[in-house]
Order: structure tokens, then sequence, then C-alpha cells
């Protein structure tokens, strides 16, 4: 498909106008397809934007829209609009996937590279749009394709293990933890990513996953056994609470290397 066909494409698809084509082209560029080329070819820039765009769009909406909910709430709510599986579904309803541009290494990943690559080129063309257009264009194309999805039944739905532990971290520890990526191995079509979780600077849990995100959660559920917040039984630190647990915690992973 030409690059002008491809762009027009996108265009009917996103209901968006580009006044810079390169963009667009950008959003629909998987990282594979671009090796050896500048980094503002693939789409990782682009994403690494839209993805804190999305995030704060949803939660000015979700503000705005539900005044009665507390914040348990518009986390979960948030949380399941932002998550991967909400960006796949959206991303094969728009119909975009055959737009992608995958690099020989990435084909043959099969259905998983494909619903990784569609949730990501979805924050790149929040991104893009943003670029290209402004707050307002990239306000409306969130608004009309993902915050149609949100009702309050979905503050009623569990927390995921990275929300879980935000939630635990702010009340207990009056600090929101972070996340550091450690180690990265294997092939660039099915990587594996190592990353841990800390809060206050010290390391609480560790994970592995397929993506930087999967890892991180990961890390988050680790974190949550580690510190005690899951299962019903007595944690192997028994009543530690606060800056103590935390200090036994960083005792048991003191192994962990973080560069």
């Amino acid at each position: 498909m030409k690059p002008h066909t491809r762009v027009k494409e996108i265009e009917r698809i996103c209901g968006y106008q580009f006044e810079r084509e390169d963009l667009a082209l950008s959003a629909l560029t998987h990282p594979s397809a671009a090796e050896g080329k500048p980094v503002s070819v693939s789409y990782e820039r682009l994403e690494f934007l839209g993805d804190s765009l999305l995030g704060s769009i949803v939660a000015s909406a979700l503000f705005m829209r539900f005044p009665s909910m507390d914040e348990g709430g518009l986390s979960r709510i948030k949380t399941s609009l932002v998550s991967g599986k909400t960006l796949t579904r959206v991303g094969e309803e728009l119909g975009y996937g055959s737009l992608i541009r995958f690099g020989t290494s990435e084909r043959g990943s099969g259905a998983r590279g494909m619903r990784k690559a569609l949730e990501d080129v979805y924050e790149a063309l929040v991104g893009a749009i943003y670029v290209d257009g402004g707050l307002e264009a990239a306000t409306e194309f969130v608004t009309r394709t993902v915050l149609c999805y949100a009702t309050p039944t979905l503050a009623e739905r569990p927390l995921s293990p990275k929300s879980r532990l935000q939630e635990v971290a702010q009340h207990d520890y009056k600090h929101g933890p972070e996340y550091k990526l450690v180690h990265e191995e294997g092939p660039a079509h099915t990587p594996t990513f190592t990353s841990v979780a800390l809060i206050e600077g010290r390391r609480v849990g560790r994970g592995k996953g397929p993506s930087k995100k999967e890892s991180e959660a990961a890390a988050a559920l680790d974190a949550l056994r580690n510190l005690g917040y899951l299962g019903t039984g007595q944690t192997a630190h028994g009543d530690l609470k606060g800056s103590d647990l935390l200090d036994a915690v960083e005792g048991d992973l003191e192994g962990e290397h973080v560069s």
C-alpha cells in the first residue's frame, strides 16, 4: 500500500485529517520496520507521548462525568479503559490492523504480536493527533473511541495489581510505587522484560513478562505478596507495618541487582 493511501485510510478511520502525513505514517510503523532508521520513523516516541495523554484525558473526563464517585472507583474505571485489553479491542473495532507496517522479524509473532501492536498504535495515534492538531483534537478522538465505554459498573471490577499497589502504598506509606526496568533479554520479536517495584526507593517486588507493562504488573503482584496484602494467612513479615515492613522486604530482595 502506498504511503499516501495508508494515510488517507487512517484518516478515515480516525475521523481526523493530518496536516503532517509523516506523523500518521510513524504512528502506523512498528519498530521492527524501522531498524537502522531514525527513532522518529516508528511509533515508539508517539506511543510514549500518547500513553501519558490518554491517561490524562481519561482521568479528566471521568472526574467531570462522575462527580459523586470516590477516587477508588475512578481509578478502577480509568485502569479498565486504558488497559491493553480495551485498547486492543478498540483497535480491532476501528480496523487499522491491516495498515500497520511490520518488519520481517515481527511478522511471525502471530495473534499476540498483533494485539500488542493494536494497543501501541492506538496510543501512538493519540500522540500523533495531539502533535498535529492539539489537545482538543486528541481529546475528541479519545472521547469517541475509548470514553464511550466508561460506565459506573467498571468501578466494581477488581483492581489490577498495579492499581491495588498504588492504592495501598498511598494509604499506608503516603508514597506511590515506582517501577524500574532492570533487564531485557531474548530476540526482538519475543523479548522478556524484568522490572522491579519500589516504594520510597526501596525494592518491594520483582516480575517478568513479555512486555514492560506486563513485567511491571508481575512486579506489583509480587510486591503485594511481599507486603502482606494478598492471602488471608499471616505473612512471613508478621505484623510489621510502614517503614519496618519496607526494611524487611528490602532485606528479602537484597540479592536483586537494580542498575
